[in-house]
């Protein structure tokens, strides 16, 4: 979680780290073209920068109300990207490919290095408020959907449209299927 200055910095140069621009040419086309990974990368400072101010708070109304501010500002940005990310739920190193139909529960908690390629759901099954606990480095394929109170271990790749359901135990598997199963 992020507590200090240099933690948001930290944060925010690990994530989506897989697609900065190299120079300022590629950074200015970028910005004006409004490219799809610009966007992520603003949502994603955004979210960073709320969650700072919501951690370092402690009490403050004047950081009560910058996080609000924040809070506001990812949301309009999210309703346009598709993309519904509470604070605090991710560790450093958080990869989007793809903007869209991204929804992860406020509770969940997901390790640190995860990548998301678009179109995923992380929440409860519906029949109770208990979520995921995801660990480092997963990687979360296109269309996949984590539900329940289930845990998913370091390192596992779950493939595209596969339906999470139950507890993934087994550090560095692969998961693919509706429901998933390890291959």
């Amino acid at each position: 979680m992020i507590y200090s200055k240099d933690d948001l910095k930290e944060y925010i140069s690990c994530d989506n780290n897989f697609l900065r621009p190299s120079n300022l040419k590629e950074q200015y086309l970028a910005k004006v073209l409004n490219y799809p990974i610009y966007q992520l990368r603003k949502y994603l400072k955004l979210l960073r920068k709320q969650e700072y101010y919501i951690n370092t708070a402690n009490g403050s109304r004047l950081k009560g109300l910058i996080s609000l501010w924040y809070e506001r500002r990812k949301n309009r940005l999210g309703n346009k990207l598709g993309i519904e990310i509470g604070p605090n739920c991710f560790g450093k190193g958080l990869s989007i490919w793809h903007i869209g139909s991204i929804i992860i529960n406020n509770d969940a908690k997901i390790g640190e290095n995860c990548t998301l390629h678009g179109s995923n759901c992380i929440g409860n099954n519906g029949r109770n408020k208990a979520v995921p606990r995801i660990g480092n480095g997963v990687d979360i394929g296109y269309g996949a959907v984590i539900i329940g109170d289930i845990e998913i271990a370091d390192n596992v790749v779950i493939g595209a449209n596969s339906v999470v359901n139950k507890s993934i135990l087994a550090p560095g598997s692969v998961v693919v299927g509706a429901p998933g199963r390890v291959i």
